[in-house]
């Protein structure tokens, strides 16, 4: 075959949308699943492909680079480019660059909405960790889930959370949840009492404390910051108007900007709690690596809840959180999961214990982080001259645009050259108001590659700011 562009094969790009390149990769992929193109077939040459189409050979060169990336072509040194075979039996080492769907059918797309870990060995130690979940006494797979049941489960789960940031964590304090948010929820139902209530978030947060607000009927109400989190004297304020008596807050990784919250400001935070008997429920989801401050649970063990998971650390498929009581309140926790949802699964607990006590999964973590903070280094590079908030333990940039640009607009345009971010105004209250900025989350289901050429894009996009500004 010399040309795709044959006879019997004559696709139209006006048809298509967003970038030539990707119009390009998008027409190919289609006539792959349509069968127009079958496996085995050549594609013509970059250059000639390109006067075909009367567009540049380095557009033609980036659309096969993504489809190859996507496994729908494969190069051949020598040969030429040819429709790829359909891949089976993949090598766990692989599979994370075949995950995503939406990328699978639209190579030009790159989703980086919300973190996505690379896999760099925790899928064979799921798989490893679920056949001898197979092998587990019968009567876990035919019996309703029991407080002893978890005893084993809660015990590694404890030494697998005791670090500098939460000293040494009790059994009986810890609770399995179904991934961090529902963590919170759990504890919101252990915790509010008053009609309605009303919790303290920082002025701009994660969205999942407004979605469990909005749960248990909740007030929601901003508390200013700075760039070390909540200030003191507004939280106090905040607490005589209102009566609140839960502070929700994220000290390690602020979610969304990927601020730190000192220990001096934690421990001037915890004084006002006391004095006004104030509970803080600390999400700790987002942190990668080591805790560079004690957390409240330690600095104020009587008020402090905790809730975490694995979700940004090993994976986020199996929905396993963890929840922490304050000394004394862990009967009192247990109680609303018991009575909520009876507790997770017990298969899920087993695996979950199984993957925590394997003594090479710490070496996993360590791997994961290592390989994220890749692709955190690639984005800093490409986006460094610009106000950047980034750390290579956390999963995700913090970006204040230059002027010319507003988050809404940047967002809509970055989606439009096939990047998807998140704008700051999904992390701000109602009638709050949010700064002109976007979180940018890695993604580690593509190739750093593709990451790469998503920054560039967004790069492109901030040096080129629309001449009317546009909300």
């Amino acid at each position: 075959m010399g040309t795709i562009w044959s006879n019997e094969f004559k696709p139209d790009l006006s048809s298509k949308v967003g970038p030539k390149y990707r119009r390009v990769a998008d027409t190919i992929r289609q006539a792959i699943e349509e069968g127009a193109l079958c496996i085995g077939t050549k594609l013509p040459p970059v250059r000639e492909l390109a006067y075909q189409l009367n567009i540049t050979p380095g557009t033609v060169a980036r659309a096969y680079t993504i489809l190859t990336d996507a496994g729908l072509l494969q190069a051949e040194v020598g040969r030429g480019t040819f429709v790829a075979e359909p891949q089976t039996n993949v090598p766990d080492d692989v599979w994370s660059r075949q995950l995503h769907l939406l990328e699978a059918r639209d190579p030009g797309h790159v989703s980086l909405f919300s973190p996505r870990l690379a896999d760099v060995g925790q899928v064979s130690a799921l798989r490893d960790a679920m056949r001898r979940v197979t092998e587990a006494d019968p009567l876990q797979f035919l019996s309703y889930p029991t407080r002893d049941a978890y005893e084993p489960v809660r015990d590694v789960v404890a030494n697998w959370l005791s670090d500098d940031l939460l000293g040494k964590v009790h059994p009986d304090d810890v609770v399995l949840t179904h991934g961090g948010q529902n963590g919170i929820l759990t504890v919101f139902q252990t915790v509010l009492k008053d009609v309605p209530p009303t919790i303290l978030v920082e002025d701009l947060s994660y969205a999942g404390f407004r979605r469990a607000a909005e749960l248990t009927r909740a007030k929601v109400v901003g508390v200013a910051m700075d760039d070390q989190g909540i200030l003191p004297d507004s939280f106090e304020l905040a607490i005589r108007k209102t009566g609140a008596a839960v502070l929700c807050t994220s000290p390690e990784v602020h979610n969304p900007t990927g601020l730190f919250t000192p220990l001096e400001r934690r421990q001037a935070l915890v004084e006002i709690a006391r004095r006004h008997d104030v509970q803080i429920i600390e999400d700790d989801c987002y942190r990668m690596g080591r805790p560079r401050a004690p957390g409240y649970r330690l600095l104020a063990p009587e008020l402090a809840w905790h809730v975490t998971s694995f979700s940004k650390t090993l994976t986020p498929a199996l929905r396993v959180g963890f929840a922490l009581a304050p000394k004394g309140r862990g009967a009192d926790l247990r109680r609303t999961a018991e009575y909520s949802y009876f507790g997770i699964a017990q298969p899920l607990a087993e695996l979950t214990r199984i993957l925590l006590a394997d003594p090479r999964t710490p070496a996993l973590v360590d791997k994961v982080r290592n390989e994220m903070a890749k692709y955190v280094r690639v984005a800093v590079n490409a986006l460094g001259s610009f106000e950047l908030v980034w750390n290579d333990s956390v999963p995700f940039l913090w970006l204040k645009l230059p002027s010319g640009w507003r988050a809404a607009a940047f967002t809509r345009a970055a989606e439009a050259q096939g990047v998807q971010i998140r704008s700051a105004d999904e992390f701000a209250l109602r009638d709050g108001r949010a700064p002109n900025a976007v979180r940018i989350a890695i993604n580690g289901h593509v190739s750093i590659e593709r990451f790469e050429d998503a920054m560039l894009r967004l790069r492109a996009l901030l040096d080129t700011p629309p001449e009317q500004i546009s909300v």
